[in-house]
């Protein structure tokens, strides 16, 4: 049986990889917002499956953007575990003014360049939305790996758009995984923010 063979559940069409990530991914959010460890492996089985479905589905920078996450996974599993003179491991903090202006400069700074080269060398159907939660979601990973905060507020938006964008290309299944992935990183802040004033 080919895992990538679509097939329907109820109304929706899915296929058994997608579904693998779609769990996978559910996973590792909800263990990321719990600051359990074991979210890094989950997160990887995630990322590099839908490397594969975001190339079939010609959303070029998505697919880009899920093979950065799987280094960043790596970093941010070694980051997290590594331990620190005189703090253990690594604490949940804020980012500070410079980093904010710094972290939105670079945001707009991939988003030009991730949009010229998909209209330029890609057939994808939506450039700008693609490049947007592309740029985002480079942005969030860093800030997770480092525990910043605001890497859930990132998230958070960046997901909220995916869950169109999937359901444009006939994703249900992973539409559904960004509605879950909202949910649990507003959750995610929420919590993280209660820790944060401790």
């Amino acid at each position: 049986m080919d895992v990538t063979t679509p097939f329907q559940i109820g109304p929706f069409q899915t296929s058994f990889i997608e579904m693998i990530a779609v769990l996978a991914g559910l996973t590792s959010v909800w263990l990321m917002k719990k600051e359990q460890i074991l979210a890094f492996p989950f997160g990887i089985i995630n990322v590099v499956i839908y490397v594969i479905i975001f190339f079939r589905s010609h959303l070029y920078a998505n697919a880009g953007i899920n093979a950065f996450f799987a280094l960043m996974s790596i970093y941010g599993w070694y980051n997290w575990t590594r331990p620190r003179p005189n703090a253990g491991r690594l604490s949940i903090t804020v980012c500070s003014k410079m980093e904010m202006v710094l972290n939105i400069l670079a945001g707009v700074g991939f988003f030009l360049l991730i949009r010229w080269l998909l209209i330029r060398y890609t057939e994808t159907r939506l450039p700008s939305w693609d490049a947007f939660t592309t740029a985002v979601y480079i942005l969030a990973q860093w800030m997770l790996s480092r525990k910043k905060i605001e890497n859930w507020i990132l998230w958070i938006l960046s997901d909220t758009v995916m869950i169109g964008i999937c359901f444009v290309e006939n994703l249900y299944f992973s539409s559904f995984q960004y509605l879950v992935f909202t949910i649990i990183a507003t959750l995610g802040f929420l919590e993280w923010r209660i820790k944060l004033m401790k």
